[in-house]
């Protein structure tokens, strides 16, 4: 049986950058991918955090546009400019991608249409099966740690009320570039689908195209997804690129996810990270960054310890949960409390676009925070709760 150090499974940013270091560092590391191109199949906006490309030493040419601005759309219509960063954009092929090459030049192994099957644990190692499609065969790899991020489609059989969601996203081609304030916003809009539930859409811009998507927790037919995005582009349309024609629309469909931080992030040798441990701000989708930084911790939890998988999967464990799960929890409370009245949307948006250290500070990671920042970040969500108790 073929034996290796680190086994990662999936090439997401979690799964590319942490065998990125793990290889740096000296680990024997192995991929697999399901898809035959890294990155072809995600659907995601892309939006990148300030940052993001020096945090993870990536070249700047995967970015597509630098954005400034958001600019959040309330429940009824009302647009609230918030100005940071610049954020980034991308798409996940050229993100994936790019990072799966840095991966493969630190000496990691990348398999493509190696789909993952199962994972035993054998004493001190793991026995992970997977199906080689391009050879037609079940193989089988013994590994000391495993690194499991399989993004959302791992979720797939939780309960869906549980903050798995559908999506439906085009991207739209123009004859010509759209209004010039497009290609410097993210745009993000909460309103209700026609079922009464809230639904999370987006226009984020690309080098050569605008993504326009949506989605919603729990389960939407497809039919009637598509009805829910056709009518919602036609509203980017008429303020984006009104006289511009339509040279193509791809369509992608996807599961995202919204909900609680997974409470587990291992057991024994194995680690779960990215999506596939919940690692996504509920409030717009988005676990890029999450996804990167824990295959960094889980890198660097196994070159702490690499003749020791269950001290090193404790130890990924640890940093995990103190780096992201009360953020990501309070961002779950926040939208639970915002879509029990969506009148609140507009509440907290306007108040967001007021006061520039407010979003400032609610845009930061908490061991980012001074303690100027956090102050006034608890005074401000002391006056966004009396607000919103009277909403």
């Amino acid at each position: 049986m073929e034996s290796v150090d680190f086994l990662v499974v999936g090439c997401g940013p979690a799964g590319a950058t942490a065998a990125r270091e793990a290889a740096r560092a000296g680990l024997e590391t192995v991929v697999l991918e399901k898809d035959a191109v890294v990155g072809a199949k995600r659907v995601c906006a892309a939006g990148l955090r300030p940052g993001f490309c020096e945090t993870f030493d990536l070249p700047r040419s995967v970015v597509h546009c630098d954005t400034p601005r958001l600019a959040l759309f309330d429940i009824d219509g009302a647009e609230h400019e918030i100005v940071f960063g610049p954020g980034h954009t991308s798409t996940r092929e050229e993100l994936d991608g790019t990072m799966a090459l840095l991966a493969q030049a630190e000496g990691a192994q990348i398999r493509t249409q190696a789909l993952f099957r199962s994972i035993e644990s054998h004493g001190n190692r793991s026995i992970v099966e997977y199906a080689d499609r391009i050879a037609g065969e079940r193989r089988q790899i013994s590994a000391r740690h495993v690194f499991i991020a399989r993004g959302a489609t791992a979720l797939a059989g939780e309960n869906w009320g549980d903050g798995l969601m559908t999506t439906l996203q085009y991207r739209v081609y123009l004859d010509r570039r759209a209004a010039e304030i497009a290609y410097r916003t993210l745009e993000l809009h909460y309103y209700h689908a026609q079922d009464g539930r809230v639904l999370v859409a987006w226009m984020f811009p690309k080098r050569d195209h605008l993504a326009i998507g949506l989605g919603l927790l729990g389960k939407l037919p497809g039919a009637e997804l598509r009805v829910e995005l056709d009518a919602f582009t036609e509203r980017v349309r008429r303020r984006l690129y009104p006289d511009a024609r339509v040279v193509e629309v791809k369509t992608e469909g996807h599961l995202l996810y919204g909900g609680w931080p997974l409470p587990g992030a291992g057991d024994g040798g194995s680690m779960i990270g990215g999506t596939a441990a919940g690692l996504v701000d509920a409030t717009n989708g988005e676990g890029i960054f999450e996804a990167a930084m824990s295959g960094r911790l889980a890198a660097a939890a196994i070159a702490a310890y690499r003749a020791f998988p269950a001290r090193a999967t404790a130890h990924y464990a640890r940093d995990l949960a103190e780096r992201f799960a009360r953020r990501l929890s309070h961002r779950v409370k926040l939208m639970r409390f915002l879509e029990r009245r969506p009148l609140r949307y507009g509440m907290l948006f306007e108040q967001l676009a007021s006061s520039r250290h407010f979003s400032d500070a609610l845009q930061k990671e908490d061991h980012e925070r001074t303690i100027g920042a956090r102050l006034q970040l608890y005074v401000q969500a002391l006056r966004f709760a009396l607000r919103a108790a009277r909403a």
